[in-house]
C-alpha cells in the first residue's frame, strides 16, 4: 500500500465522455483520455485490504490490490506482468467488464470505489504502447493438435493458453473475420475493433491459426474436425435470444437485438454480404426493450444511424442516485449509459403488452404498463398496475432480452451433444462433454455471462485439455466446472 492515506484524500475520478455533439457523428470510444499521472492517483486509492475483496469477485482471480500499487509508484512493466499473470485481454475486460470488483471493493461501503476498470485498461495500453506486449514464446512443440470452435474470449484465451503450452491450435468461426460477438455483438464506440485485431495478431504470431468463414457442421462435418484434432474445445458462446411472446409479435420491424448490432457492425466494415434490407434506424422512431449493456448498445448505435427517437424501456425500477444502506455493498447495482446524453430515452418499471400495427404488417405502435416489483422467495415478481398504460410509436423494436442458451446447430446434432431448450452444453469435471475428446467452455457451457468469466473458463478449459493430453500442465487457470454450466 503506497499511500496509506490516499483512501481519505483523494476522489474517485474516472475519464470524462466526448461532448456528445460530436461523438454521434463518429463511431470512435466515448471516453476522453486519461494520464498515467491521473491514473497513478485512482490506483493509490486502494487499501490493499487484507482481506481482498476485489480478487475474489473478479472471476479471473485479478490481482487487483498489487497491480493497483505498482501502477501508483510508476511500476508500469510490473503492473502489466502482474495484470497479464491472470488475464489474457486486459484492454478488453478494461473497456467492457462491468467491473465486479468494483462492487466488492471495501471503499463501497461508504464511499465511492476504486477504479479498478480504468487503471486496468491503462495498464493494458502503456504496455502496448512501449512494445512489452509481444508474442510469448511457447514450451517445446508437443506434436498435438487441438481445434477450437468459436473467436469469441472464451475461444481465444483457450487457443491462445494452448499455444502456449507448445499445441497446434487451429480456430473455426463461421463469420468472415474472428472476434466472435467481440467484432460483431460490441459497438465501434464501446470497443474500436484495432483494439481486437492487435491482439489477434499476438494470437496468430505465437502460432494460433485462424480459419474464417468455416461452420462447423456444415462446411467441414463435426465428426471429420474430431478425427482430425487431438481434442476439440468448443466456445461458441449463448446465443440463443430470449423472445417476447405478446400479441403482435408477428409484426415487421421488430428485431432481436444482436441480429440489428450483428449486421450494423458488418455494415461498418462494408462487409459485402450484409442483407440488403438490413434493419437500419435511420428517420425511424426506435423502442429498444431492455436496459442492459445490449439495450445501451443498440441505443448508442441507433442514435448514430440517425434515428428520428429512441426510447428505452426497462421493467426494473430505477438505479437509486446513492447507495441503499439497507443493501449489501456487494449486491448494489452500478449501472449508468451513456444514452440519456445523446437523445435517448430511458423508461423504467415498464412492461410491454402488446404491438400495434399499421395495418399493412408493420409495426407502428407498443403498448407498455407500469409495473411494481418486489422478491418472491428470492425471485422477482411484477405486478400490472391498473391504469397506468402508456403509447409509444415504434416504427422499429429491438428486443435486448438476454440470451437464453446456446444455439442448436448441425455441429451438435453431428456430435450427439444433447442441448435441453434454452440450456447449455453439459461437461464434467474435465470439462469435457460426453463425446471423447471434446471440451466445452464459455457461455456454451454456463450461460450468459460477463466477458471476464469467458477469458476465465477459456483459461481454465486450455488447462483442462492440456492435462488430458500430457498428463498433466502448467497452465495457470483451473476453475472448478461447479462455477457454471450442467454436469453430466
Amino acid at each position: 500500500m503506497g499511500d496509506p492515506s490516499a483512501f481519505l484524500t483523494k476522489a474517485r475520478r474516472t475519464p470524462a465522455r466526448r461532448p456528445s455533439a460530436a461523438r454521434l457523428r463518429d463511431w470512435q470510444e466515448l471516453y476522453l483520455p486519461f494520464s498515467r499521472k491521473e491514473t497513478a492517483v485512482q490506483a493509490s486509492r486502494c487499501m490493499s485490504c487484507g482481506i481482498a475483496y476485489c480478487n475474489f469477485a473478479c472471476p479471473l482471480g485479478n490481482f487487483v490490490p498489487d497491480w493497483n500499487d505498482l501502477a501508483y509508484k510508476g511500476r508500469w512493466r510490473d503492473a502489466s506482468e502482474r495484470l497479464h499473470a491472470t488475464n489474457n485481454f486486459p484492454e478488453l475486460t478494461g473497456r467492457l467488464c462491468p467491473a465486479p470488483c468494483e462492487a466488492a471493493c471495501s471503499l463501497s461501503i461508504d464511499d465511492n470505489p476504486v477504479a479498478n476498470a480504468l487503471v486496468e485498461k491503462k495498464i493494458a495500453e502503456v504496455a502496448w504502447s512501449e512494445g512489452w506486449v509481444v508474442p510469448v514464446a511457447s514450451s517445446p512443440r508437443t506434436g498435438r493438435r487441438v481445434g477450437v470452435v468459436g473467436s469469441g474470449p472464451a475461444g481465444l484465451a483457450a487457443a491462445q493458453q494452448l499455444a502456449r503450452a507448445g499445441h497446434g491450435v487451429t480456430v473455426f468461426e463461421r463469420s468472415p473475420r474472428p472476434g466472435g460477438l467481440l467484432r460483431y455483438g460490441i459497438p465501434e464506440f464501446k470497443l474500436e475493433k484495432w483494439v481486437l485485431d492487435r491482439r489477434l495478431g499476438q494470437l496468430q504470431a505465437e502460432g494460433v491459426q485462424l480459419h474464417c468463414g468455416v461452420a462447423v457442421g456444415t462446411d467441414i462435418p463435426a465428426v471429420e474436425l474430431v478425427e482430425q484434432h487431438d481434442a476439440v474445445v468448443l466456445a461458441c458462446g449463448a446465443r440463443l435470444p430470449r423472445d417476447l411472446d405478446v400479441p403482435g409479435r408477428q409484426l415487421r420491424g421488430i428485431y432481436q437485438a444482436v441480429d440489428f448490432l450483428v449486421l450494423a457492425n458488418r455494415a461498418l466494415e462494408g462487409y459485402p454480404g450484409t442483407p440488403h434490407g438490413a434493419p437500419l434506424a435511420t428517420g425511424k422512431r426506435v423502442v429498444v426493450i431492455g436496459g442492459g449493456d445490449t439495450g445501451a448498445d443498440c441505443v448508442g448505435t441507433a442514435v448514430r444511424q440517425g434515428a428520428a427517437s429512441v426510447d428505452q424501456l426497462e421493467i426494473m425500477p430505477a438505479p437509486a442516485q446513492s447507495p441503499d444502506p439497507t443493501v449489501p455493498w456487494l449486491g448494489r447495482p452500478r449501472r449508468a449509459s451513456a444514452g440519456a446524453e445523446e437523445g435517448g430515452e430511458c423508461f423504467w418499471s415498464l412492461s410491454t403488452q402488446a404491438f400495434i400495427g399499421d395495418g399493412d404488417g408493420n409495426v407502428a405502435r407498443l403498448l407498455a404498463a407500469e409495473v411494481s416489483f418486489e422478491l418472491e422467495d428470492g425471485r422477482p415478481r411484477f405486478t400490472v398496475r391498473p391504469g397506468t398504460q402508456k403509447d409509444f410509436p415504434a416504427d422499429l423494436v429491438l428486443l435486448a432480452l438476454g440470451f437464453s442458451g446456446a444455439e442448436p446447430s448441425p455441429m451438435l446434432a453431428q456430435l450427439g451433444l444433447p442441448l435441453p431448450p434454452g440450456g447449455n452444453i453439459a461437461r464434467d469435471e474435465r470439462w469435457a462433454t460426453s463425446v471423447p475428446g471434446v471440451f466445452v467452455c464459455g457461455d456454451m457451457a454456463r450461460g450468459q455471462s460477463l466477458v471476464a468469466w469467458a477469458i476465465a473458463e477459456g483459461r481454465s478449459a486450455a488447462a483442462a485439455v492440456d492435462r488430458a493430453l500430457m498428463g498433466g500442465t502448467l497452465l495457470p487457470g483451473s476453475l472448478p466446472t461447479s462455477a457454471g454450466g450442467p454436469a453430466l
